[in-house]
C-alpha cells in the first residue's frame, strides 16, 4: 500500500511540474510555422525560385526577427520590417538560385527574441538540368496529344 502511494504521489508531482514547465515557456514571443519545411519539388532551371514561410506569433509579447542568413549565397531570406504582434501572423521570403541545377539542401537561421531565439528552417527541392526539363515537356506535349 505505501509503494501505490508513493507512485500515486510521483504521478501527480510529475503532472504538475511538466505543466508549470509548459505555462512559462509560452511566457514572451513564440514562432509557430505553418511548415518548417519547404520542398521546391522538381523545378526547372531558371524558373520562379521565391517561397514564403508563414508564421503566427503565437506567444504574449511582440516578435522581433533581428536577423536571417541563409546557408550560403544560393539562398536569399527576406524578414519581416516590423515586429510580429502577439496572435498575427508573418511571413519570411525566401529566394533560391533556380539556376543550380541538381539536388539542393538548405538551412535559413532565423535570430530573434522568441523563446528560441536561434530557429532553422530548410528548403530543398531539385533544379532540373536544361535539358531534361526540355525532355520533360516533350514529353508532357505527347502525352496531351494522344
Amino acid at each position: 500500500m505505501k509503494k501505490l502511494a508513493i507512485i500515486l504521489f510521483a504521478s501527480v508531482f510529475s503532472i504538475s511540474m511538466d505543466a508549470q514547465e509548459k505555462s512559462v515557456a509560452t511566457d514572451g514571443p513564440v514562432f509557430e510555422f505553418v511548415t518548417e519545411t519547404i520542398d521546391y519539388g522538381k523545378i526547372e532551371n531558371g524558373s520562379d525560385g521565391v517561397r514564403v514561410f508563414t508564421f503566427k506569433n503565437i506567444g504574449n509579447a511582440p516578435l522581433i526577427i533581428d536577423k536571417i542568413k541563409g546557408s550560403c549565397g544560393c539562398t536569399v531570406p527576406t524578414k519581416p520590417e516590423g515586429p510580429i504582434m502577439p496572435g498575427k501572423s508573418g511571413e519570411i521570403k525566401v529566394k533560391y538560385d533556380t539556376k543550380r541545377p541538381g539536388g539542393f539542401s538548405k538551412t535559413i537561421t532565423i535570430i530573434s527574441n522568441a523563446t528560441e531565439p536561434r530557429k532553422v528552417v530548410r528548403v530543398k527541392g531539385i533544379v532540373l538540368k536544361p535539358e531534361t526539363a526540355s525532355i520533360v515537356e516533350k514529353q508532357k506535349s505527347v502525352i496531351s496529344n494522344k
